[in-house]
């Protein structure tokens, strides 16, 4: 008995410390959120964009496990919240200048950049000062940066711009070495996606390729750039960085001298400039200048309400089948929402936007589905494409009355694979072999222990090959194409918007407003009265509380300087390339999608929570929903 009692009190203390370990989680998460609720009391001052993250077309909710260790994940700021809070703040008084903070700036696809670029340079038009500070420019930041009226950098700091390009990883060697077959089923000379299991480098196809997109991606880069500030020698210090910024004076000074950056100074000296436009303020730290939140100033100013609804339906990220939260495109939650919408008739048109390198054939046409029965209901669909829509982010596209594309945007790679590895070849060297039996050529397989037999390896091959051929019948159906002209310009190529559009693979220039306005057009209703409505999942009480924890994790210490921004920028990609092999193997038998193509746009790669979950991750996770 005395046993039972003591392990009935061991019981009961655990119970109880479970209790108030989450009555502690649940008042530190209330107090989170009563910390983080964004003050809607502006007071006048300089809006301040202070970016600790990336733009994105949808942000991936907050991740609980990172958030509730102590760490400090990156933010992700939808893109027309960006765009939203700069054109709000032009004719406000309040807002007597727009300050660019982007010193934790980790960047964003090419047209994200540039369309929160044209929003600057309607502040500028408008009178409006810009100014923008960071200790060190890269890429990303410097196209942000050179639409600003004054172009601030610390005096330690200096400009590397890099362009498009660099190296992505090839696991042949590892693969023979270990033993593991890769069972490649693919179609089209210029799907490259499978190259990193069948070569040590890139095929001549495939270098052709993509020098001809990074060619054309790094052209609209510079067209950007120059057009916002002329006098910068951007094109002389990105060919010979080292001879352009040499000198007697230092790679500021030098950076001064090309025309890259207007002032140098340190951040008491650049927030002393700044109140000297919008006046004193208590800010945190030593800007002392008077700021308006990023935050607050989005609160403040939510997505109108007046007019005739027009549904926004993203596809952001990977296309995966099954659910999945924002910022990955669950095939079955995309199209859930949409047919919602469809079915309640809640909205007057749907806008398809796109930024997504592909992924599951299956989930893409679920969306495409969707789309589809908007249409059968008299439900206009324009697609409106942001930096990526390759592969099944074309695919989604051809359910579009009208598609809309900018020429940096990344598309087309209209191909299909499929990757199977099986490890009979690794078992063999530590001398373990299989056997088994088999009542039909399909028994037992694929068989990962033993290896696919030909019966299966032709199956795999004639479903990719249908499958493709269904890609070309879709396209050629909805761009009005022939088959034949499509399978010239299909092969798994990867365009240029610019290119796509000379191809008849989409239809005009513009961006999200521009599709919203012919979405418009086609529900027979005033373009100048409509206003959006996102077809997504809204963010939980949970996870709004979680934010505020986010809000106050980020980690001040970080490394500003352009060449550690650089190298961390590089090695994000590394890990993703790895990250995105596993999703080759391990995700739909049967994809269309585009592995370099979110690199090439200048944006990291993100895989779903699902993808790369432990148990643990999944219950916090599951608790914040």
């Amino acid at each position: 008995m005395s046993f039972v009692r003591g392990a009935w009190r061991l019981l009961v203390g655990i119970k109880d410390a479970l209790v108030l370990l989450f009555l502690l989680l649940f008042f530190a998460l209330v107090w989170a959120a009563l910390q983080a609720t964004p003050n809607r009391a502006i007071v006048p001052g300089a809006l301040l964009l202070d970016f600790n993250g990336g733009i994105v077309e949808q942000p991936a909710p907050s991740d609980p496990v990172a958030i509730l260790s102590g760490g400090a994940p990156t933010r992700e700021y939808r893109l027309s919240e960006v765009v939203r809070s700069i054109d709000s703040a032009i004719p406000d008084a309040r807002v007597k200048a727009i300050v660019l903070d982007l010193d934790r700036f980790t960047g964003g696809g090419q047209v994200a950049l540039q369309t929160v670029g044209d929003a600057l340079d309607r502040a500028r038009r408008a009178g409006k000062p810009v100014l923008a500070y960071a200790t060190g420019y890269t890429d990303d930041s410097y196209q942000l940066a050179a639409h600003a009226s004054e172009v601030w950098m610390d005096p330690m700091g200096l400009a590397a711009i890099a362009g498009p390009g660099g190296s992505q990883l090839y696991f042949k060697g590892l693969i023979d070495r270990l033993g593991i077959t890769a069972h490649i089923y693919r179609v089209g000379t210029f799907k490259s996606a499978v190259e990193p299991f069948l070569r040590a480098d890139q095929s001549p196809e495939a270098r052709r390729a993509n020098e001809a997109l990074a060619g054309a991606l790094w052209q609209a880069w510079l067209a950007d750039v120059s057009a916002a500030r002329p006098k910068a020698q951007i094109a002389a210090v990105a060919a010979n960085p080292t001879a352009a910024l040499a000198g007697p004076g230092t790679l500021a000074e030098a950076a001064v001298a090309r025309g890259l950056v207007d002032r140098l100074g340190d951040r008491v000296q650049f927030g002393a400039r700044v109140a000297e436009l919008a006046g004193t303020g208590r800010t945190r730290g030593i800007d002392r200048f008077a700021a308006i939140p990023y935050r607050d100033w989005v609160a403040a100013h939510p997505l109108p309400t007046a007019g005739a609804p027009i549904g926004i339906a993203t596809v952001a990220g990977t296309i995966i089948d099954g659910q999945a939260d924002p910022g990955t495109a669950g095939g079955d939650s995309v199209a859930r929402y949409i047919l919602e919408a469809v079915r309640a008739k809640s909205v007057r048109a749907i806008v398809l936007r796109i930024d997504s390198p592909g992924g599951s054939a299956l989930a893409s046409e679920r969306i495409r589905q969707a789309l589809l029965e908007a249409r059968r209901q008299n439900i206009p669909v324009v697609a409106s494409m942001g930096s990526v829509a390759a592969s099944g982010g074309y695919w989604v596209s051809t359910a579009a009355q009208r598609v809309f594309a900018e020429p940096a945007t990344i598309t087309g790679s209209i191909g299909v694979f499929g990757v199977i590895p099986t490890i009979e070849g690794a078992l063999s060297k530590i001398g373990v072999t299989s056997d088994g039996i088999a009542t039909t050529p399909l028994s037992g397989q694929p068989d990962i222990f033993g290896g696919t037999n030909p019966a299966f390896d032709q199956l795999m091959q004639s479903g990719v090959e249908d499958i493709y051929g269904r890609f070309i019948g879709i396209v050629a159906q909805a761009r009005r194409l022939p088959p034949a002209r499509v399978a010239e310009i299909a092969e798994g190529r990867v365009w240029d918007g610019g290119s796509a559009r000379q191809l008849g693979l989409v239809d005009a220039f513009g961006g999200i407003d521009q599709a919203m306005a012919e979405a418009a057009r086609l529900a027979k209703v005033d373009p100048q009265a409509i206003h959006a409505v996102y077809l997504e999942r809204q963010p939980t009480a949970w996870e709004q509380a979680l934010a505020g924890f986010e809000r106050r994790n980020e980690d001040e210490t970080d490394a500003t300087d352009a060449l550690t921004r650089l190298v961390a920028r590089q090695q994000r990609l590394a890990l993703a390339s790895v990250a995105e092999a596993r999703l080759l193997v391990s995700g739909s038998a049967i994809q269309a999608r585009c592995i370099e193509c979110a690199a090439m746009a200048g944006s990291v790669p993100k895989l779903s929570t699902r993808e790369t979950a432990s148990l643990g991750e999944v219950m916090l996770r599951w608790l914040a929903r």
